[in-house]
């Protein structure tokens, strides 16, 4: 009995009510025309019934219906906050005007439903509400006051006890009605299967969007912090002012730059309609240079062909994993002489960085060959989205990274 009321309790239960109601305004509204409605007969409400379904279909051909529809369901087929109930699933109702023939059939048939469903819940309704008020009407010794399927007679009390049965069995009717439409219109306005590949497609461009993003963080935060740490080691062993102030300099601009990537960012994730700062390029690549000699490495650079003329994507991709590889240089081997050569073809960008390997090496995992760093895999993964590779490996008593990246 508990179950039974429980749709009295779900504000959805009237919103699909009203959703079923709303879609006999149709019918109703050609029955006054056509054939009327002073004491219809059973062949009227058949006839009733099939006048819409041209009009209705012809409609469902205009694309914004489909829209109009699925807005409507969603609001009043589906519980919301509003509603009591816990654990429904999402709609799954689409929104987009028809992109299709199939769409605007699936539309058809879903109008042609939400009708024909209508104009039944609405017979119902008036029927069992007009019983109701009848057998009102007998319990206070005025049976005729409405002119329901059967009429009650007499005075007695009895009576006052069928009509909240009749409320019962009208609600839950309409709720068992709603469900049911609620079903069908995640079957017929749901999305298509062009809708689905195009949402298929959006979620994976915000996943590979977040894994550039997590990229971008490790790159430039772990490079930030290495020098950090390289420096301020390096000047507690020095004992020297002067190198000191450098080391703080040269801390004090990497931590800003890398605050600016973090700021970047934060921008990006929360969709901020304010412009971001530019990701820096390898043409940048300097400012790596100057903060890794900084830190007491000697670094030096080949350059061959020109850097300016890059398409930006490669050019960004790879000053991130020159930055990582520096990076790695640092926390791995130290301060050490690191060779880098840079090679700018007609149509490939070469980067290689080698560098000795450090008696701690093998604890670090850069030293025993192989390559299975969080640092080395972001390396591989930016030149694989480009179509290129790159490959670490131990070359003698050296480390050496080596990446190809085509141009187009």
């Amino acid at each position: 009995m508990l179950s039974l009321l429980l749709p009295l309790t779900h504000a959805v239960t009237y919103t699909r009510w009203l959703h079923l109601l709303v879609g006999a305004i149709v019918p109703i509204v050609c029955a006054m025309v056509f054939p009327g409605l002073s004491s219809p007969s059973p062949g009227d409400w058949a006839l009733i019934a099939a006048l819409p379904v041209p009009v209705v279909l012809a409609v469902a051909m205009v694309p914004s219906v489909r829209r109009a529809e699925g807005l409507q369901a969603r609001l009043m087929l589906f519980p919301g906050p509003h509603a009591r109930v816990k654990g429904d699933e999402q709609p799954g109702v689409s929104a987009v005007p028809s992109a299709s023939w199939s769409d605007r059939a699936r539309t058809g048939v879903w109008l042609v439903l939400r009708v024909e469903t209508g104009l039944a819940v609405a017979l119902v309704t008036e029927r069992l509400m007009a019983l109701a008020l009848s057998l009102t009407g007998a319990a206070a010794g005025d049976p005729g006051v409405a002119d329901p399927w059967v009429r009650a007679s007499g005075g007695s009390w009895v009576y006052v006890l069928l009509i909240p049965v009749l409320l019962l069995v009208l609600v839950t009717t309409a709720a068992g009605a709603g469900a049911v439409m609620a079903q069908v219109a995640r079957r017929l306005l749901g999305p298509s299967v062009r809708e689905r590949l195009s949402e298929l497609e959006e979620r994976t461009e915000q996943l590979l969007e977040r894994n550039r993003i997590a990229r971008e963080l490790h790159d430039s935060l772990g490079h930030a912090l290495t020098l950090a740490v390289v420096q301020a080691a390096a000047a507690r062993t020095a004992a020297d002012p002067q190198f000191t102030d450098r080391a703080l300099e040269a801390i004090e601009e990497r931590s800003r730059a890398a605050l600016d990537d973090l700021e970047r960012v934060l921008f990006a994730l929360r969709e901020t309609r304010q412009p971001a700062s530019t990701r820096p390029d390898l043409g940048e690549a300097g400012r790596l240079l100057d903060s890794a000699r900084s830190s007491g490495a000697q670094v030096d650079a080949e350059v061959t062909g020109t850097l300016e003329h890059l398409p930006g994507p490669v050019s960004r991709e790879a000053y991130r994993i020159l930055q990582e590889a520096l990076t790695n240089v640092l926390r791995h081997a130290g301060p050490v002489h690191v060779g880098l050569r840079i090679v700018v073809e007609q149509a490939r960008l070469r980067l290689e960085v080698r560098n000795p390997l450090a008696a701690a090496a093998p604890l670090a995992g850069t030293g025993s060959g192989s390559g299975s760093g969080s640092g080395l895999r972001g390396i591989r993964e930016r030149a694989t989205l480009l179509g290129g590779e790159a490959r670490a490996e131990q070359d003698g008593n050296h480390w050496l990274l080596h990446v190809d990246l085509p141009l187009r």
